[in-house]
């Protein structure tokens, strides 16, 4: 989907159409969630604080974001998907992997059926979306990206290693600027570049994503579409407007994250016996401390005391606090066992 967030919002906002719009906070610790196009040209992007975003554009729109509205708006894209083929991959809210090879119209051109799927999101969204049409994962992603908005793009089968080849390190997905800049230092800049290394090479610097690299590089994506994919964590993080500095504060900056995780596992039916607590300090500086439980955690409560005594281990404060984030992992079905006890895993 095209700017998702944003889009949804000048949908059903006319005022805010052809106007540059940010959903997110506006206060100096909040955080764009997604931009309009409008917002993209002064070079304001999702994830950049909202401060910095301001700057860049003086006249930007902060909106609310509406998450039961994004989900529902999902569930209408995924519905339609779900009319051409099963295996959907959702990546979020707003993207998705669809193998067509053998899709439920027994539409030969995944060009023509792409275009079907994207006229139906407009006409029954109100909504753009954009398409990539190739032979894997990777090169699907890349093309995506390619003639956004509302458009879409086709990597054939012989064009894969030519397209690639061509391309800056930072367009590949999955390669973030830390990476791009180690890439840098060692004399890789493209493609091509990253082509002429070999395995051996790649994995001595970059461990097993060497591998990963190694094969893309080349063009290759083997893995397959997975229509059911195994949630592994459910979590929640708030960013505070000021430094929380004493104990009462903690406590009361981790209700709603708390509560956030819980109605996740409630809505999913999932329960974790791996609690992680996650602190960024004033300073950027982040920590994370966890407990993991042989049985999982089954009530609101006891999710509560773990993270709280995760959080007393760490009093008293070096600095303030600016986030907090609570993880639920190794999650289960919550097919409670009666009389079950909690144990602690040492």
């Amino acid at each position: 989907m095209d700017a998702f967030y944003a889009s949804v919002e000048q949908r059903d906002q006319p005022a805010l159409r052809g106007r540059p719009v940010a959903v997110g906070g506006s206060r100096q610790r909040g955080v764009v969630a997604a931009a309009s196009y409008e917002a993209r040209q002064f070079g304001v992007r999702s994830a950049m604080a909202s401060s910095v975003a301001l700057r860049k554009c003086p006249d930007l729109i902060f909106v609310k974001p509406r998450f039961e509205v994004y989900k529902e708006v999902s569930r209408q894209i995924r519905a339609i998907f779900a009319d051409y083929t099963p295996l959907i991959e959702p990546l979020s809210l707003d993207e998705a992997y669809l193998d067509v090879t053998h899709n439920l119209k027994q539409i030969q051109s995944a060009t023509q059926l792409a275009q079907e799927i994207r006229a139906r999101i407009l006409a029954e969204t109100q909504l753009t979306a954009s398409a990539g049409i190739s032979y894997n994962k990777f090169l699907a992603k890349l093309a995506s990206d390619y003639r956004k908005p509302n458009g879409q793009f086709v990597i054939k089968p012989h064009e894969g290693l030519a397209f690639v080849e061509t391309l800056a390190v930072g367009q590949f997905h999955g390669i973030g600027p830390a990476t791009v800049a180690r890439l840098h230092q060692l004399g890789i800049f493209t493609g091509l570049d990253l082509r002429q290394q070999s395995e051996a090479f790649l994995r001595q610097h970059f461990g097993k994503a060497g591998s990963h690299y190694y094969h893309i590089a080349r063009a290759q994506d083997h893995r397959p579409v997975v229509a059911d994919r195994i949630r592994k964590s459910i979590g929640s993080e708030t960013t505070f407007e000021h430094d929380l500095v004493t104990h009462d504060e903690l406590l009361a900056g981790l209700e709603p994250v708390l509560a956030a995780v819980w109605a996740t596992t409630q809505r999913t039916n999932t329960a974790g016996r791996t609690v992680t607590l996650k602190v960024k300090y004033a300073d950027f500086r982040q920590i994370t401390r966890s407990r993991t439980f042989l049985a999982p955690i089954r009530t609101p409560e006891l999710l509560a005391q773990v993270s709280h005594e995760l959080l007393a281990a760490l009093l008293p404060l070096p600095l303030g606090v600016r986030l907090l984030g609570v993880t639920l992992s190794t999650l289960e079905s919550d097919t409670e066992v009666p009389g079950q006890q909690l144990v602690l895993r040492l």
